[in-house]
């Protein structure tokens, strides 16, 4: 298979500052052929990075997911009664314009059609105005009903639809707010949650136990199988069965809420309203995402706050900068915004594909850095109250929930630049390592934003059936901070050896590792291998050569690599496969650059896949999506990906690895993290 792309060029961008043909970029001596194209290629993709550099230092593409962000603001300003006729029509336009030609809407480009994203769709647009007897309605409803109707849809659509009567709250499985009470040593309680699901969990807890209806301006019995019973009883799992006990558990909550003592509940309410308060950022968001400020702030309008409460206005206001107005006049939600995962690849990229260390913009990139470190504690210290903080977001604003991969990746960052303040940085570079350490969960890897966050009763709930409500250790993340920690000196520290061996038990047997964050398995083996190499493994070491053999297994006939995002639920067919992407070629060239393949094959018609495939003004074109929010359910386009890593395989390409010849990995002897992990 190969990429599409739509065969357009643009105008040649110029940066704030000197472009990287005025910097001293040179091109090793070579035979002719690759490696001067992806000399070419990477001095084009530098200029057109750097002209992309916001004024203040940062860099964000957009962040895309699927309509439901869309649909779900629509619903919110009609449930609060602030619809407005123009976000309404853009909003209206963009979801029309993400419809499939069956009527469906996918939560991918290219991926199948997908029941409640449709549903949502629909309703949204049915809100806009659209008939139920346009075509394009008539195809989604019959759609709709030949997948089970609304009865079939995740819980969260049908909270959505019980705000207005579409559907019966007593229908939904019962979400107490009295949770706000359970210590953290009783299971269930709001931090075996991930930091996610928490800060929706607790405000839908005040939510399930008001449920609220407003009337609905329309019936929708076009999507019900049946509409005479449009709420036909779920079976129940066997007792014995995890699920079965759950159900139960649900059974008796419902059963206790029409007894549950008045004043214990409105405490329990008011209780989880603090807690939402406490945890709003100071752009007036929560965690810097947009699911929970939606529900934190339906949750505050129902316990009596105001729409002009300096809470809810801040809370309305933080949702408005999440829409991306396009030229066409359509407005896109984006799920969250991601300046800091941005900048910190940028300023890796720019570094190494030739930019010097002390370049304006790689400076200015760690001053705005240096100015989102993190100094005060969060959720996370609930499980750490003694770990000084230190981390970063990924968000303009998350002050509460630090990231472990983007503290990581940061700390990389700035040890890519000179700058004018050095003693600032090694102050801020320590923080960051410290915390990172901090974070190490018991198994000796890194989870995302918490330390052993890995209950099982979490996804258990009938609540939760939709996506990650857990955050436990994955491979990419721990990697990457493997990688920082090796940079830093402490490739041979137990700590770091503990993430090593961690690693190692975690490769697939085919030589790949799983990737969390980003698809997939092509993103887990990118992330591993330059982090087990950094930290001193030889690249004769039975795992990488086990990588490499995988990573050219899965190489497209094309010269590029690829996944779909199918390889997370159908793993044999589709794992490493799928169109050829920027992104995803530049993570597999990372690794096998790491694995010192430089001159191989596969890396050659890897780069020449890359300098083929760019645009005139240095870009890629990418429709496919690369990132991921939960495995298969919240997939993730992060339109810088299309940039960053491309350009970094083509300037570790052209210029050789980062931290080759300046290690600090290399205080120590080479061999002396390698002997002390098992697994070759």
């Amino acid at each position: 298979m190969t990429a599409t792309t739509d065969g357009s060029t643009g105008a040649s961008l110029r940066p704030l500052a000197a472009s990287a043909s005025d910097t001293d970029i040179t091109i090793p001596a070579a035979a002719a052929g690759v490696p001067e194209a992806a000399a070419r290629a990477t001095r084009r993709a530098t200029d057109f990075l750097l002209a992309k550099q916001d004024a203040e230092g940062w860099w964000k593409g957009d962040l895309e997911t699927n309509v439901t962000m869309d649909a779900e603001d629509l619903l919110l300003r009609q449930f609060l009664g602030i619809q407005d006729e123009e976000t309404t029509r853009a909003a209206a336009l963009f979801i029309r314009g993400e419809q499939r030609e069956d009527g469906t809407w996918a939560t991918f480009y290219g991926g199948p059609g997908e029941l409640s994203t449709t549903i949502e769709a629909y309703v949204a647009l049915r809100l806009a105005g659209d008939s139920p007897e346009a075509p394009h309605m008539a195809r989604a409803a019959e759609w709709i009903r030949s997948r089970g109707g609304i009865a079939s849809a995740r819980v969260f659509t049908r909270i959505w639809l019980a705000l207005f009567g579409w559907w019966k709250w007593d229908d939904l499985p019962e979400l107490p707010p009295e949770l706000i009470y359970f210590p953290t040593w009783v299971p269930l309680n709001i931090y075996d949650f991930g930091c996610w699901a928490r800060q929706t969990i607790v405000p839908l807890t005040i939510v399930s136990a008001k449920r609220p209806v407003r009337p609905a301006p329309f019936p929708l019995d076009e999507l019900h199988t049946d509409p005479a019973r449009p709420n036909p009883p779920r079976p129940l799992a066997p007792v014995a069965s995890w699920d079965g006990a759950f159900q139960r558990i649900d059974k008796a909550l419902h059963a206790y809420r029409k007894v549950a003592p008045r004043r214990l509940r409105r405490a329990a309410m008011n209780s989880a309203a603090r807690w939402i308060i406490e945890r709003q950022e100071n752009d007036g968001c929560w965690g810097g995402i947009q699911p929970p400020a939606v529900y934190s702030v339906i949750a505050l309008y129902l316990l009596g706050y105001d729409l002009e409460h300096p809470v809810m206005r801040a809370g309305l206001e933080s949702l408005d900068r999440f829409a991306v107005w396009r030229e066409d006049g359509a407005r896109m939600i984006e799920a969250c915004q991601s300046p800091v995962w941005d900048t910190c690849l940028a300023t890796i990229a720019l570094a190494d594909a030739g930019v010097p260390e002390d370049h304006p913009q790689l400076v200015k990139a760690s001053d705005w850095m240096l100015g989102e470190q993190i100094v005060r504690p969060g959720d996370w210290s609930v499980k750490r109250p003694g770990l000084p903080p230190g981390g970063w977001a990924f968000e303009f604003h998350n002050d509460n929930y630090p990231d472990i991969d983007d503290t990581a990746e940061v700390v990389l960052a700035l040890r890519r630049v000179r700058h004018h303040d050095p003693e600032r940085v090694e102050k801020a570079i320590g923080r960051g390592v410290r915390w990172n350490l901090g974070m190490q969960s018991k198994n000796g890897a890194w989870g995302a934003f918490d330390v052993d966050n890995t209950s099982a009763f979490p996804n258990r709930l009938p609540f939760c059936d939709f996506g990650e409500v857990i955050d436990p250790p994955s491979a990419d993340v721990t990697a990457h901070v493997v990688e920082m920690l090796a940079v830093e000196g402490l490739a041979h520290d137990p700590r770091t050896r503990r993430g090593i061996q961690w690693l190692l038990d975690a490769q697939e047997a085919d030589g790949s590792w799983f990737g969390r964050w980003g698809v997939n398995y092509v993103y887990g083996t990118g992330s591993v291998i330059p982090a087990l190499t950094a930290a001193g493994l030889p690249t004769s070491h039975p795992a990488i050569r086990r990588a490499v053999r995988w990573l050219e297994s899965v190489q497209n006939e094309d010269g590029g690599w690829g996944e779909d995002l199918r390889s997370y639920r159908y793993v044999r067919e589709w794992s490493g496969r799928g169109a050829s992407t920027a992104s995803q070629t530049g993570w597999a060239l990372m690794a096998l650059l790491a694995a010192g393949e430089r001159d191989s094959k596969a890396v050659e018609r890897g780069v020449a896949w890359l300098a083929a495939t760019q645009r005139e003004d240095g870009s890629w074109d990418e429709p496919y999506f690369t990132g991921t929010g939960f495995p298969w359910d919240f997939s993730i386009n992060y339109n810088l990906y299309r940039q960053v890593f491309p350009l970094t395989a083509l300037g570790r390409y052209v210029h050789g690895e980062p931290f080759a010849k300046k290690s600090r990995a290399a205080d120590a002897p080479a061999e002396a993290a390698p002997a002390e992990v098992k697994g070759s």
